[in-house]
């Protein structure tokens, strides 16, 4: 135990051989290991961070008279924090507690049974991936989580590659959420002047993924994160709690005061994570500004390009807070000709958000979805 966890051998027992984060915790540990301690400007102070209160809207209501009012809240909510919390959604509870028992049963088994999915070795490299942290190659400090994610295609491939525990949970989550994803996009595209049509469900949904999140108990919290700062690049994201706290989000401005603050807020209903739905673009989509939407701007702040360079250039660098959006911004005067055909960017998480890693946890570690 004492020579798998000296610091040289900590990366290649963590990240090279599948053991991940849990795998080290399980052995033991009374301190974190200096790899993952993050810069003191990467870390949560939680002193400082103020607690901010979500209010559900209730998505039942859109078809209601009340249409208007959820509505703007929807897009209050999108235009400031980045996010908010629905009930009334119609994905039934039982398929959520299922998901979250899937995922600890998941996570829980022995590390060679979850390391036949590393990246190098995995069968279905395309559909499956398990690992740890985010970038661990390119990241001078790691992240405390191990993750899956599953990629869906087809019915036919999730059912037959995605891993046994939780492919047929995972594939009724993505399936029922997509709708709740759906119905949030229409919103807010109609909000931006612009008609919702059908086929932009498939232009700017149709790449989906189910991401498991697991952070296991830190023994000291206060050292390091457990998913660094970041902006999310999909769509929309649908995220399903267990009820641990840990997840904070970065507001550049108070609503309330109208003044500029830039400080953490802790969202206690939200965090952090147990099963999240990635909505994405098509890869093959060409993005950028709507065209409706830079007329009345009267400039592009964003160029224009296919949606898989924007995932590749996400993917490719470690967590840096909103930066991965440098990539599509506009650097230049130059304005675009509206000559182009219809694209768009949607934006929601153009936030930074980090999830704390909290000692203080029940028998189960926190778990997200994604």
């Amino acid at each position: 135990m004492a020579l798998l966890l000296e610091e040289e051998n900590i990366f290649d027992f963590v990240v090279k051989q599948g053991n991940g984060v849990k795998g080290m915790v399980d052995l033991g540990l009374s301190k974190v290991p200096d790899r993952y301690v993050q810069p003191s400007d990467e870390r949560i102070n939680k002193l400082e961070a103020k607690q901010h209160v979500i209010l559900p809207i209730d998505l039942s209501e859109l078809e209601g008279p009340r249409r208007n009012q959820v509505v703007k809240s929807i897009v209050k909510s999108a235009e400031t924090i980045g996010f908010f919390q629905v009930v009334n959604h119609g994905l039934k509870i039982e398929l959520l507690e299922k998901l979250k028992d899937a995922a600890h049963k998941f996570f829980n088994q022995p590390p060679e049974k979850k390391a036949i999915y590393l990246s190098g070795v995995s069968p279905s490299p395309l559909l499956v991936k398990y690992g740890t942290s985010f970038l661990p190659e390119k990241e001078e400090a790691l992240e405390w989580k191990d993750y899956l994610s599953m990629i869906y295609t087809n019915d036919k491939d999730a059912l037959e590659h995605w891993p046994k525990l939780c492919k047929e949970v995972a594939l009724e989550y993505l399936k029922t959420s997509s709708e709740v994803g759906r119905r949030i996009l229409e919103v807010l595209i109609s909000e931006l002047g612009v008609t919702y049509e059908d086929w932009m469900a498939e232009a700017y949904m149709g790449t989906k993924f189910v991401n498991m999140n697991f952070y296991p108990t830190c023994p000291n919290p206060e050292l390091t994160v457990g998913v660094g700062r970041h902006s999310d690049m999909g769509t929309i994201t649908v995220l399903l709690q267990d009820g641990i706290g840990g997840l904070y989000v970065k507001v550049e401005e108070d609503e309330d005061s109208g003044k500029r603050e830039n400080g953490w807020r802790f969202h206690p209903s939200l965090g952090p994570w147990s099963s999240t739905l990635v909505i994405l673009c098509r890869l093959d989509e060409k993005i950028g500004p709507l065209r409706e939407v830079a007329a009345n701007d009267g400039k592009a702040r964003y160029k224009e390009f296919l949606f898989e360079e924007y995932k590749n250039n996400f993917f490719g660098n470690a967590h840096d807070g909103k930066k991965s959006l440098d990539f599509a911004k506009i650097t230049t005067q130059l304005l675009f000709s509206f000559s182009f055909s219809f694209v768009m960017t949607i934006f929601i998480h153009e936030i930074d958000i980090c999830h704390s890693c909290d000692g203080h946890r029940p028998p189960n570690p926190a778990i997200s979805y994604i």
